[in-house]
């Protein structure tokens, strides 16, 4: 046989293997096609129209807590300082008046604020100080159930 005459057989083969495959004749069925037998048709969802205005959700008691370790010390405390493990963070703010501006707000709520200069600089103000964890946290989830606004409050952990 010749170069040619192999190129054409060659390219004969070609074709047929080409032309027997299902995926490229034309009219052939996919699966994904919804008239295929194998192919489930998924309900469509259906949407509901919502009767709430679109409002953010107060933060509920099972929403995760944010927890960091800091070194903390207490701000405009006067005498003894007493330490505690825990803080339930209500606040931070790099400059120490807005702090206490914060502080006479909450003040106002009926909160107990005390302010906290942490390693990093921050001004924190805490509402609730425990050496139980337990007890931080179900301060914490006190404050999302009551004070929607304030859901982002969350648990710093004194480091010694």
């Amino acid at each position: 046989m010749n170069t040619n005459t192999k190129q054409i057989f060659y390219l004969l083969v070609l074709i047929l293997i080409l032309s027997s495959c299902s995926s490229t004749r034309k009219g052939s069925t996919r699966f994904d096609d919804s008239s295929s037998p194998y192919v489930k048709e998924q309900p469509k969802p259906v949407v509901k129209a919502k009767e709430e205005p679109l409002v953010s959700k107060p933060a509920t008691k099972t929403e995760p807590v944010v927890v960091r370790e800091e070194k903390v010390k207490a701000v405009d405390i006067r005498g003894t300082e007493t330490i505690f493990r825990y803080y339930v963070i209500i606040g931070s703010f790099q400059v120490v008046e807005n702090a206490r501006n914060f502080r006479t707000q909450l003040i106002k709520e009926s909160f107990t604020p005390v302010i906290l200069h942490s390693e990093i600089g921050f001004y924190r103000v805490s509402v609730g100080s425990f050496n139980d964890e337990l007890a931080a946290r179900e301060r914490i989830a006190q404050i999302r159930t009551n004070y929607s606004k304030y859901s982002d409050v969350w648990l710093l952990v004194r480091k010694n």
